[in-house]
């Protein structure tokens, strides 16, 4: 086949070929000496190498012009390629980013921020020893779970709490200890999938459990479960569906009527919440969301919650109920494979004692924080950035748009937040290259693509980042394109 108007050929793959540095020479370059002094050497080895691999695999495929493949092996070119990925050899792969998709509790950037009495409790605990499981009072071994037992059964009013690494883990040790190899009645329109293909039937099923499900998809009604229930079943699950919502023509159950039948036919009566609010959310605007109080005082035996969503706090989970049944969960062996460990549980503790407060709640806990602002106020701010973006930015198209927030995390679907969001419209780049320049720089940048416009709300930036922020957009809508690999 012959080679297209302007594709190099077979003679220009060989000379392209023939000006890939070795790896000997590249290392003995000047600005590669200067990544030596300031990295590790096995980073920029390790660098140098792939890049080199990288550009003789790209010249063997072809498909480029003899001019592009010169500019790609120019020196200067394959210098900035090895900086950048020495760069993120060298750094950890974890790294904070800017989230600027106006997605509050964004599960793949680690949903909820954490207060500054949380962070401050991290530190403290991680800094030194802790009376983790020492009652310092007796000097006998103590329980972790007395650091925020108090404090969870004060907000919700039950009799005891348990806390272990995550909600599917409460879920499983519920199950496991309560239902092992017994009936879990549990209607069909609240079996859940959660992120990453996850589903609570699966976790049920692994936990022991036998699922019986009852009603249909949108319809489920009281007899349905009193016409399932059998000798073999152990516990009625409410699981609430707090990822998404079924509209239309629908039916459920109360929860106090699924608590006097479970009194009925003497079976506990199991409340997942999911998302794990502790405060009533229309005080922010926001549709109503269950809480853990409200299911204690309706009579929910056990209660199940996440502590990273709407509670604003650390990955964890939360049981709370009866003190007899806690007790139990407690001694179950699969307890121990699932406890939380004392980070989290620190900044868990911090978290809850803000709660006591709910006035400094509301200010201080992050997520709550950032639901509860006015769009005016995200959109003051948007033009700020916008006046000083735009000197720098010539021929970007930069104005101040309507659009909505989300909360996220599995919480509050459908929940359309008003907000008011910096939109760029590129002139020389397209808005998916503006996207992948923030996604890639460091800090890395997340935002929103919208038809031809790359848009940013600050809903979810805090303040102290917004001149990293501006300097991120500098350099992805002027900064030069070449060099990375």
């Amino acid at each position: 086949m012959q080679p297209t108007m302007g594709e190099a050929t077979q003679s220009d793959v060989g000379s392209l070929l023939r000006k890939i540095p070795a790896v000997d020479e590249l290392l003995a370059a000047p600005r590669i000496q200067g990544l030596l002094m300031a990295h590790p050497r096995w980073a920029v080895l390790e660098a140098v190498r792939q890049v080199v691999a990288e550009r003789r695999q790209r010249v063997l495929r072809g498909g480029m012009t003899r001019e592009a493949g010169e500019a790609m092996l120019a020196p200067d070119a394959i210098a900035e390629a090895v900086a950048h990925r020495t760069a993120e050899k060298a750094g950890p792969s974890f790294l904070p980013v800017i989230n600027a998709t106006g997605v509050v509790l964004h599960t793949n950037l680690g949903r909820a921020p954490l207060a500054p009495a949380a962070l401050q409790a991290i530190q403290a605990t991680a800094a030194g020893y802790g009376n983790l499981e020492l009652d310092l009072a007796t000097g006998d071994r103590g329980s972790r779970q007395a650091h925020v037992e108090s404090l969870l059964t004060a907000l919700t009013g039950a009799e005891a709490a348990l806390v272990v690494n995550n909600n599917a883990a409460a879920v499983l040790l519920a199950i496991n200890t309560f239902a092992n190899g017994k009936e879990i009645v549990v209607s069909r329109g609240q079996l859940v999938e959660i992120g990453d293909s996850f589903r609570i039937p699966d976790v049920m099923v692994r936990a022991g459990g036998r699922l019986r499900e009852v009603g249909t998809t949108n319809r489920t009604h009281l007899r349905d479960y009193e016409e399932a229930i059998g000798p073999e079943a152990a516990m009625i699950l409410r699981v609430h569906r707090s990822n998404f919502q079924i509209l239309g023509f629908t039916a459920d159950v109360e929860l106090s009527e699924l608590v006097a039948l479970g009194g009925r036919r003497n079976l506990l009566l199991m409340d997942d919440l999911g998302s794990g609010a502790l405060l009533d959310l229309s005080l922010l605007g926001l549709r109503k969301e269950p809480l853990a109080a409200d299911a204690i005082r309706a009579g929910a035996d056990l209660v199940t919650f996440s502590g990273d969503k709407l509670l604003g706090g650390p990955q964890a989970g939360i049981l709370v109920g009866r003190r007899d049944l806690l007790v139990r969960a407690r001694t179950n062996p699969l307890a121990r494979t699932v406890r939380i460990d004392k980070l989290s549980l620190a900044a868990l503790e911090a978290t809850l004692r803000l709660y006591r407060e709910p006035e400094r709640a509301l200010r201080e806990i992050p997520i709550l924080r950032m639901l509860g602002l006015a769009a005016a106020a995200i959109g003051e701010r948007a033009e700020m950035l916008a006046q000083e973006l735009r000197p720098a930015a010539p021929g970007t198209t930069i104005t101040i748009e309507d659009e909505t927030s989300e909360v996220g995390g599995g919480a509050l679907p459908l929940q359309a937040i008003p907000t008011r969001v910096l939109a760029l419209r590129p002139a020389h780049r397209s808005a998916a290259e503006v996207e992948a320049r923030l996604r890639r720089g460091r800090p890395p940048v997340l935002v929103r693509i919208k038809g031809d416009r790359v848009l940013l709300d600050l809903r979810t930036v805090e303040t102290g980042d917004e001149a990293a922020l501006l300097q991120a957009l500098r350099e992805a809508l002027c900064g030069r394109s070449g060099g990375i690999a």
